[in-house]
């Protein structure tokens, strides 16, 4: 049985300035999505400049923050956060939604694609292949922070989370969620871009892949204790996911319609 290693949540301080880890990962997510944006721009797997690229990345940062809180609030604890609306700007006490944050993204980028003259799913199949890394980055900084850990099990790897408060050894499932969510999603949606698609269909893989991983995920990760499972046995993150399964087999399934 392992024990997580207790990491402080601070990775580093410059004077009165303490830097934490997951704000930190929020950084490396948008460094790795620059990184990959501009590779795909010198390749020319996309018709976007570098300029585009650096205000699409300034959209979408205010798309994930934004749409990621409000996302929690209203998928999570609408009820909590109706008695409570100042706390909904208190960030800084946790409390963000990846589905929030992609809706936040999906507008932006509608925004965005309305101004500079793209089609939206053009963009939609560009930032699809660098948000995994991005992801995993993000589920790593949940690790170290010891949150949002697994349901109990017995397999050898099977870890107690101290913050749990039970010592009962449970699935790293934030690890599960690197590893799928981000490393693997990667792979599948890089190596499929890596060819010419009719557009749409890299959009409908990454919304594919990440609803299909993620309601797998969910089977080992533990419950928000203020929802439980809900319907049909599933957990909300699973009822989330979905919607994503659908609509981007569905996309997938459009975009390869013979063309009018």
């Amino acid at each position: 049985m392992l024990v997580h290693p207790q990491f402080s949540p601070i990775a580093f301080e410059i004077g009165p300035l303490a830097v934490r880890w997951y704000g930190l990962m929020y950084l490396v997510a948008f460094v790795l999505a620059w990184t990959l944006g501009r590779w795909r721009i010198r390749h020319g797997k996309t018709a976007l400049t570098t300029r585009d690229l650096d205000d699409l990345l300034f959209y979408c940062v205010l798309g994930v923050v934004l749409g990621g809180r409000l996302g929690y609030v209203l998928f999570y604890k609408p009820g909590y956060y109706l008695s409570h609306p100042l706390e909904i700007f208190a960030v800084w006490q946790g409390g963000m939604s990846f589905h929030g944050g992609l809706l936040g993204v999906l507008l932006v980028m509608a925004l965005f694609a309305r101004r500079r003259g793209f089609r939206f799913l053009q963009l939609g199949d560009f930032v699809a292949t660098l948000v995994p890394l991005g992801l995993a980055a993000g589920r790593l900084g949940n690790f170290i922070n010891g949150e949002l850990w697994g349901r109990a099990t017995t397999v050898p790897w099977g870890m107690v989370f101290p913050q749990a408060g039970d010592g009962v050894a449970r699935h790293p499932s934030q690890l599960y969620e690197v590893g799928l969510e981000g490393l693997a999603l990667f792979a599948v949606v890089w190596l499929f871009a890596s060819k010419p698609r009719p557009m749409g269909q890299v959009s409908g893989v990454f919304l594919m892949g990440y609803g299909f991983f993620r309601f797998m995920v969910e089977y080992t990760r533990e419950p928000d204790s203020f929802l439980g499972i809900l319907a049909g046995g599933l957990s909300m993150g699973q009822w989330l996911s979905l919607p994503m399964v659908l609509v981007g087999l569905a996309l997938f399934v459009w975009a390869r319609r013979p063309a009018a």
